[in-house]
Protein backbone atom coordinates (compact mmCIF):
# COMPACT_ATOMS: atom_id res chain seq x y z
CA UNK A 1 0.00 0.00 0.00
CA UNK A 2 1.36 3.42 -1.33
CA UNK A 3 0.67 6.78 0.61
CA UNK A 4 0.91 10.05 -0.50
CA UNK A 5 0.87 13.01 2.07
CA UNK A 6 0.58 16.79 0.51
CA UNK A 7 1.21 19.01 3.70
CA UNK A 8 3.20 18.60 6.38
CA UNK A 9 3.36 21.63 8.24
CA UNK A 10 2.55 22.08 12.09
CA UNK A 11 -0.83 19.40 11.80
CA UNK A 12 -0.14 17.23 8.67
CA UNK A 13 4.04 16.75 9.15
CA UNK A 14 2.90 14.77 12.41
CA UNK A 15 0.55 12.69 11.17
CA UNK A 16 2.65 11.81 8.45
CA UNK A 17 5.38 11.37 10.74
CA UNK A 18 3.13 8.77 12.44
CA UNK A 19 2.08 6.59 9.51
CA UNK A 20 5.93 6.31 8.85
CA UNK A 21 7.05 5.37 12.43
CA UNK A 22 4.41 3.01 11.86
CA UNK A 23 5.82 1.31 8.88
CA UNK A 24 3.70 2.59 6.07
CA UNK A 25 5.34 3.63 2.59
CA UNK A 26 4.53 7.08 2.70
CA UNK A 27 5.38 9.61 -0.29
CA UNK A 28 5.91 13.26 1.09
CA UNK A 29 5.40 16.68 -0.96
CA UNK A 30 5.60 20.25 0.67
CA UNK A 31 6.95 23.58 -0.60
CA UNK A 32 9.01 23.51 2.50
CA UNK A 33 12.16 21.82 1.83
CA UNK A 34 12.70 21.45 5.17
CA UNK A 35 9.10 20.29 6.65
CA UNK A 36 10.44 16.94 4.35
CA UNK A 37 13.58 16.53 5.33
CA UNK A 38 12.27 16.79 9.42
CA UNK A 39 9.45 14.34 8.11
CA UNK A 40 11.13 11.59 5.97
CA UNK A 41 13.81 11.72 8.63
CA UNK A 42 12.04 9.51 11.04
CA UNK A 43 11.58 6.49 8.80
CA UNK A 44 13.31 4.55 6.38
CA UNK A 45 9.64 4.02 4.71
CA UNK A 46 9.06 7.86 3.92
CA UNK A 47 10.51 9.76 1.07
CA UNK A 48 10.21 12.69 -0.94
CA UNK A 49 7.96 13.32 -3.81
CA UNK A 50 9.84 15.24 -6.63
CA UNK A 51 6.56 16.31 -8.12
CA UNK A 52 2.43 16.18 -7.21
CA UNK A 53 2.44 13.94 -10.15
CA UNK A 54 4.80 11.28 -8.09
CA UNK A 55 1.67 10.90 -5.70
CA UNK A 56 -1.22 10.05 -8.63
CA UNK A 57 -0.62 6.74 -8.39
CA UNK A 58 -0.62 6.03 -4.31
CA UNK A 59 -3.48 4.43 -2.78
CA UNK A 60 -4.06 6.73 -0.37
CA UNK A 61 -3.36 10.45 -0.54
CA UNK A 62 -3.69 13.24 2.09
CA UNK A 63 -3.67 16.50 2.08
CA UNK A 64 -3.38 18.80 5.27
CA UNK A 65 -3.40 22.58 4.07
CA UNK A 66 -4.00 25.38 5.44
CA UNK A 67 -6.53 27.52 3.91
CA UNK A 68 -9.84 26.27 2.00
CA UNK A 69 -8.54 28.23 -1.44
CA UNK A 70 -5.35 26.12 -1.01
CA UNK A 71 -7.34 23.04 -1.16
CA UNK A 72 -9.27 24.38 -3.94
CA UNK A 73 -6.65 25.35 -6.44
CA UNK A 74 -4.70 22.04 -5.82
CA UNK A 75 -8.00 19.46 -6.06
CA UNK A 76 -10.22 21.22 -8.13
CA UNK A 77 -11.29 22.28 -11.39
CA UNK A 78 -10.11 20.62 -14.71
CA UNK A 79 -6.27 20.32 -14.20
CA UNK A 80 -6.73 19.50 -9.82
CA UNK A 81 -5.42 16.13 -8.81
CA UNK A 82 -9.03 14.48 -8.49
CA UNK A 83 -8.64 14.43 -12.43
CA UNK A 84 -5.71 12.73 -12.35
CA UNK A 85 -5.99 10.11 -8.88
CA UNK A 86 -6.62 6.57 -9.90
CA UNK A 87 -10.34 5.04 -9.09
CA UNK A 88 -10.79 2.93 -6.32
CA UNK A 89 -7.98 4.91 -4.45
CA UNK A 90 -9.22 6.95 -1.36
CA UNK A 91 -8.53 10.36 -0.84
CA UNK A 92 -8.50 11.85 3.01
CA UNK A 93 -8.22 15.56 3.58
CA UNK A 94 -7.50 16.68 7.53
CA UNK A 95 -7.43 20.21 6.75
CA UNK A 96 -10.51 22.36 8.29
CA UNK A 97 -12.92 24.08 5.41
CA UNK A 98 -16.57 24.44 5.43
CA UNK A 99 -19.25 22.15 4.21
CA UNK A 100 -20.01 23.79 1.00
CA UNK A 101 -16.28 22.69 0.13
CA UNK A 102 -16.80 19.84 1.50
CA UNK A 103 -19.79 18.68 -0.79
CA UNK A 104 -17.76 20.29 -4.24
CA UNK A 105 -14.98 17.22 -3.48
CA UNK A 106 -16.69 15.15 -2.43
CA UNK A 107 -18.98 15.16 -5.77
CA UNK A 108 -16.16 15.52 -7.76
CA UNK A 109 -14.80 11.82 -5.96
CA UNK A 110 -17.61 10.33 -6.96
CA UNK A 111 -17.71 11.29 -10.37
CA UNK A 112 -14.18 10.11 -10.98
CA UNK A 113 -14.92 6.91 -8.25
CA UNK A 114 -12.49 8.03 -5.45
CA UNK A 115 -13.40 7.49 -1.81
CA UNK A 116 -13.67 10.77 0.06
CA UNK A 117 -13.00 11.22 4.34
CA UNK A 118 -13.06 14.67 5.54
CA UNK A 119 -10.81 14.22 8.50
CA UNK A 120 -10.42 17.35 10.34
CA UNK A 121 -8.46 17.41 13.30
CA UNK A 122 -9.37 18.10 17.07
CA UNK A 123 -6.17 19.63 18.91
CA UNK A 124 -2.73 20.81 18.54
CA UNK A 125 0.67 19.85 16.42
CA UNK A 126 2.00 18.68 20.16
CA UNK A 127 -0.88 15.92 20.18
CA UNK A 128 -0.61 15.43 16.74
CA UNK A 129 2.90 14.29 17.52
CA UNK A 130 1.92 11.83 20.18
CA UNK A 131 -0.78 10.42 18.52
CA UNK A 132 -3.15 11.92 20.72
CA UNK A 133 -5.17 14.05 17.79
CA UNK A 134 -9.11 13.69 17.98
CA UNK A 135 -10.09 13.31 14.35
CA UNK A 136 -13.55 13.65 13.40
CA UNK A 137 -14.31 12.08 10.38
CA UNK A 138 -16.69 11.91 7.71
CA UNK A 139 -17.93 9.82 4.39
CA UNK A 140 -19.13 7.05 3.49
CA UNK A 141 -19.27 4.55 6.49
CA UNK A 142 -18.31 1.79 4.60
CA UNK A 143 -15.28 4.00 4.07
CA UNK A 144 -14.58 4.83 6.84
CA UNK A 145 -14.26 1.43 8.83
CA UNK A 146 -11.92 0.65 5.80
CA UNK A 147 -9.68 3.64 7.15
CA UNK A 148 -10.74 3.73 10.68
CA UNK A 149 -6.94 1.70 11.38
CA UNK A 150 -4.74 3.74 9.60
CA UNK A 151 -6.64 6.74 11.44
CA UNK A 152 -6.51 5.49 14.85
CA UNK A 153 -2.45 4.36 14.15
CA UNK A 154 -2.57 8.61 13.61
CA UNK A 155 -4.57 10.02 15.92
CA UNK A 156 -7.23 8.96 18.95
CA UNK A 157 -10.14 9.48 19.34
CA UNK A 158 -11.26 8.73 16.18
CA UNK A 159 -15.08 9.69 16.04
CA UNK A 160 -17.23 8.95 12.85
CA UNK A 161 -19.95 11.97 12.50
CA UNK A 162 -21.36 10.82 9.50
CA UNK A 163 -20.95 12.88 6.47
CA UNK A 164 -17.84 14.89 5.06
CA UNK A 165 -20.45 18.17 5.79
CA UNK A 166 -20.68 17.10 9.24
CA UNK A 167 -17.22 16.40 10.46
CA UNK A 168 -16.14 19.79 8.65
CA UNK A 169 -19.11 21.73 10.66
CA UNK A 170 -18.53 19.79 13.76
CA UNK A 171 -14.19 21.23 13.54
CA UNK A 172 -15.65 24.30 12.65
CA UNK A 173 -18.42 24.77 15.74
CA UNK A 174 -15.14 23.41 18.04
CA UNK A 175 -12.96 26.13 17.01
CA UNK A 176 -15.38 28.46 17.40
CA UNK A 177 -16.29 27.49 20.94
CA UNK A 178 -12.57 27.51 21.65
CA UNK A 179 -12.00 30.89 20.20
CA UNK A 180 -14.57 32.13 22.70
CA UNK A 181 -13.30 31.09 25.50
CA UNK A 182 -9.30 32.35 24.31
CA UNK A 183 -11.26 35.70 23.86
CA UNK A 184 -12.75 35.53 27.29
CA UNK A 185 -9.21 34.54 29.00
CA UNK A 186 -7.66 36.70 27.34
CA UNK A 187 -10.20 39.74 28.78
CA UNK A 188 -10.04 38.07 32.00
CA UNK A 189 -6.03 38.41 32.08
CA UNK A 190 -5.65 41.83 30.30
CA UNK A 191 -8.43 42.65 33.47
CA UNK A 192 -5.85 41.03 36.48
CA UNK A 193 -3.11 42.84 34.86
CA UNK A 194 -4.16 46.21 34.81
CA UNK A 195 -5.68 45.92 38.26
CA UNK A 196 -2.36 44.77 39.29
CA UNK A 197 -2.95 41.00 40.60
CA UNK A 198 0.06 38.68 39.87
CA UNK A 199 -0.43 36.73 36.91
CA UNK A 200 0.50 33.33 38.37
CA UNK A 201 -1.79 33.75 41.17
CA UNK A 202 -4.11 34.30 39.45
CA UNK A 203 -3.92 31.68 36.76
CA UNK A 204 -3.89 28.99 40.06
CA UNK A 205 -7.32 30.84 40.65
CA UNK A 206 -8.37 30.65 37.47
CA UNK A 207 -8.12 26.76 37.30
CA UNK A 208 -10.10 26.16 40.47
CA UNK A 209 -12.80 28.87 39.35
CA UNK A 210 -15.68 28.01 36.98
CA UNK A 211 -13.46 29.36 34.44
CA UNK A 212 -11.49 26.64 34.25
CA UNK A 213 -10.95 24.87 30.74
CA UNK A 214 -9.10 22.77 28.29
CA UNK A 215 -7.81 26.37 26.18
CA UNK A 216 -7.04 28.21 30.02
CA UNK A 217 -4.76 25.10 30.82
CA UNK A 218 -2.86 25.73 27.30
CA UNK A 219 -3.39 28.93 26.49
CA UNK A 220 -2.74 30.50 30.57
CA UNK A 221 0.47 29.74 31.00
CA UNK A 222 1.52 31.07 27.74
CA UNK A 223 -0.40 34.66 28.96
CA UNK A 224 1.42 33.99 31.97
CA UNK A 225 5.05 33.57 30.32
CA UNK A 226 4.60 35.79 27.67
CA UNK A 227 5.46 33.29 25.29
CA UNK A 228 3.24 33.75 21.64
CA UNK A 229 4.55 31.16 19.66
CA UNK A 230 2.28 29.77 17.68
CA UNK A 231 0.60 26.47 18.69
CA UNK A 232 -2.05 27.37 16.47
CA UNK A 233 -2.10 30.64 14.40
CA UNK A 234 -4.27 33.56 15.37
CA UNK A 235 -5.13 33.95 11.79
CA UNK A 236 -6.10 30.20 11.20
CA UNK A 237 -7.93 30.68 14.11
CA UNK A 238 -9.40 33.82 12.78
CA UNK A 239 -10.39 32.01 9.41
CA UNK A 240 -12.21 28.74 11.53
CA UNK A 241 -14.28 31.53 12.76
CA UNK A 242 -15.31 33.36 10.28
CA UNK A 243 -16.10 30.10 7.91
CA UNK A 244 -18.05 28.91 11.37
CA UNK A 245 -19.84 32.54 11.47
CA UNK A 246 -21.11 31.74 8.14
CA UNK A 247 -22.40 28.45 8.75
CA UNK A 248 -24.81 29.98 11.29
CA UNK A 249 -25.86 32.51 9.52
CA UNK A 250 -27.10 30.39 6.16
CA UNK A 251 -28.92 28.48 8.84
CA UNK A 252 -30.29 31.06 10.49
CA UNK A 253 -28.61 31.05 14.24
CA UNK A 254 -27.37 34.39 15.69
CA UNK A 255 -24.62 33.82 16.84
CA UNK A 256 -23.40 37.23 18.53
CA UNK A 257 -20.78 35.82 21.54
CA UNK A 258 -19.09 33.97 18.51
CA UNK A 259 -19.11 36.89 15.99
CA UNK A 260 -17.81 39.65 18.84
CA UNK A 261 -14.92 37.23 19.50
CA UNK A 262 -13.91 37.00 15.92
CA UNK A 263 -14.05 40.71 15.61
CA UNK A 264 -11.25 40.93 18.78
CA UNK A 265 -9.54 38.28 16.63
CA UNK A 266 -10.18 40.37 13.51
CA UNK A 267 -8.59 43.46 15.72
CA UNK A 268 -5.45 41.22 16.42
CA UNK A 269 -4.80 40.25 13.10
CA UNK A 270 -4.96 44.07 11.56
CA UNK A 271 -2.24 44.81 14.38
CA UNK A 272 0.02 42.56 12.92
CA UNK A 273 -0.37 39.39 15.45
CA UNK A 274 -1.48 36.79 12.96
CA UNK A 275 1.06 34.78 12.77
CA UNK A 276 1.40 34.22 16.42
CA UNK A 277 -0.91 31.95 18.40
CA UNK A 278 -4.22 32.50 19.32
CA UNK A 279 -3.55 34.03 22.48
CA UNK A 280 -2.03 36.58 20.98
CA UNK A 281 -5.25 38.40 20.99
CA UNK A 282 -4.30 38.95 25.02
CA UNK A 283 -1.56 41.26 23.46
CA UNK A 284 -4.48 43.67 21.56
CA UNK A 285 -6.77 43.49 24.39
CA UNK A 286 -4.62 44.64 26.96
CA UNK A 287 -3.71 47.51 24.88
CA UNK A 288 -6.81 48.62 23.88
CA UNK A 289 -7.82 52.28 25.43
CA UNK A 290 -11.33 51.70 27.29
CA UNK A 291 -14.40 53.86 26.31
CA UNK A 292 -17.43 54.93 27.85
Amino acid sequence: MQIGFIGVGAMGGPLARNLIKSGKNVLIYDISSDAIDRTISVGETGKKAESIEDLLAVDILFTSLPMPDDLRKLMLGDDGILTKLKGGSFYIDVSTIDAGLATEINQACLEKNIRFLGCPLGRTPGHAERAEEPIYAGGKEKDFKEMQPLLESIGSPVIYMGSCEASYTAKLLGNMMGGVFIAAISEAFAVAEKVGLDMSHFLKFAKESGGDSAQLNVRGPKIVDKDFSSLFSLDLLLKDMRLGCEVAEAVGVDVQTMKQAREAFLRASQQGLGRQDAVAVFKAISTMEYRN
